[in-house]
């Protein structure tokens, strides 16, 4: 079930029919306050919407009142282990602070962070993972991990309810996706808060990103989720990209094109894979919304970029350039791809109309054939 609570951080609304937020964690010793304010700038560039800062150190929690001052992004301060660092961040100012309350020190200790939220309006975050569950759920671990992830973040959540505080988001993350997966769908059908999702230590921008997306993508298509972090070993920013490309894939979030291209077979007669990574490349420059088609022969030109706001077909001299479902023009191979450029500059200059589309009755290779009689221009 979609969370039925809302919480906001900063400025940034989570659950409650809020869109699905973006976040990401900053790499840099928080201490050092120029990389770690260069760091959120660029996340920020790339869409992220909320950040996170360990703070391992008192030096760290020192940091946060120029962080938080310099950052255009909300920041929430990562604790563990000490209640009072997580109280300096408190006082710094940050929107948000992460704490696990079964090792931050015990239900007094929790209290006092509670309280010191309370008083300063603003939410925090709770849960679970796999990695660090409590001892006393060993053993239901080792029957369910997805169970004891579960009882792990209620326990909690009656914590935090006993102090009469409910401003809230949970996660329960986990390095193996069905877990994860089977741990959210539970958790959402017993709390009414917020879930952060995530696959923790996901892996490398590759694997990591598949994992996420399967895990994530799972429990998102079913309106489980309100904010979700991509947890790659790589620069921050890629999992910001990667956050975008899943909600994107999914309908839920715009940001930028999505470019769909064929995977290539014995037909491609163009090189459609390097044709696809130039376009992809180039279309990284625009912050609008629409959908290019990159396609290498006539099998599925006509209709897939036909489906797209704009398309092209690759062919050995020549290629097909498609606009809202009509061939536009037929071009040099050479100049294919700058002809594509030109006709979506214009188009965004245009205002962006998108025009009625027409269904394609023909079948595709003959309406390849038909605009081969296009005169080159």
């Amino acid at each position: 079930m979609p969370s039925s609570v809302g919480i906001k951080v900063g400025t940034v609304a989570i659950g409650g029919g809020a869109p699905v937020v973006v976040q990401s964690m900053t790499l840099t010793p928080t201490r050092d306050v120029e990389a770690t304010t260069a760091q959120i700038a660029a996340l920020a560039s790339a869409g992220c919407e909320i950040v996170r800062c360990a703070v391992p150190k008192l030096e760290d929690a020192e940091a946060l009142k120029r962080i938080v001052r310099l950052s255009p992004l909300p920041v929430i301060a990562d604790i563990h282990f000490n209640a009072s660092l997580a109280l300096k961040a408190i006082e710094a100012g940050v929107a948000a602070v992460r704490i696990n309350p079964g090792n931050i020190g015990g239900p007094d200790k929790v209290e006092l962070v509670v309280n010191a939220a309370r008083r300063a309006g603003i939410p925090m975050r709770i849960g679970a993972n796999s990695g660090s569950l409590p001892k006393h759920l060993a053993e239901l671990a080792h029957a369910d991990q997805a169970e004891a992830l579960v009882e792990a973040a209620l326990e909690e959540v009656e914590l935090l309810e006993k102090f009469d505080f409910r401003d809230f988001k949970i996660s329960v993350k986990s390095s193996h996706v069905p877990t994860m997966i089977r741990a959210y769908r539970m958790l959402a059908d017993k709390v009414p808060y917020p879930l952060h999702l995530g696959v923790t230590e996901a892996g490398t921008p590759f694997s990591g990103s598949i994992k996420s997306a399967v895990g994530m993508g799972a429990l998102l298509v079913d309106g489980i989720g309100d904010t979700i972090r991509v947890s790659l070993t790589a620069d921050p920013v890629k999992e910001v990209e990667a956050a975008f490309e899943i909600l994107k894939a999914l309908g839920l979030r715009e940001r930028g094109p999505v470019m769909i291209s064929c995977p290539s077979c014995g037909r491609d007669n163009v090189g459609v894979e390097n044709l696809a990574v130039v376009v992809e490349e180039r279309l990284k420059a625009y912050p609008e919304a629409f959908e290019v088609a990159v396609m290498g022969c006539a099998v599925n030109g006509p209709g897939e970029a036909g489906d797209a706001d704009f398309g092209i077909a690759g062919g050995r001299d020549v290629g097909f350039l498609y606009a809202h479902g009509r061939v536009l023009k037929k071009v040099s191979s050479e100049t294919l791809v700058d002809e594509l450029f030109v006709e979506i500059d214009r188009w965004i200059e245009a205002g962006m109309p998108r025009p009625k589309r027409l269904k394609m009755a023909k079948p595709a290779a003959l309406a390849m054939a038909e605009a081969s009689l296009i005169p080159l221009d």
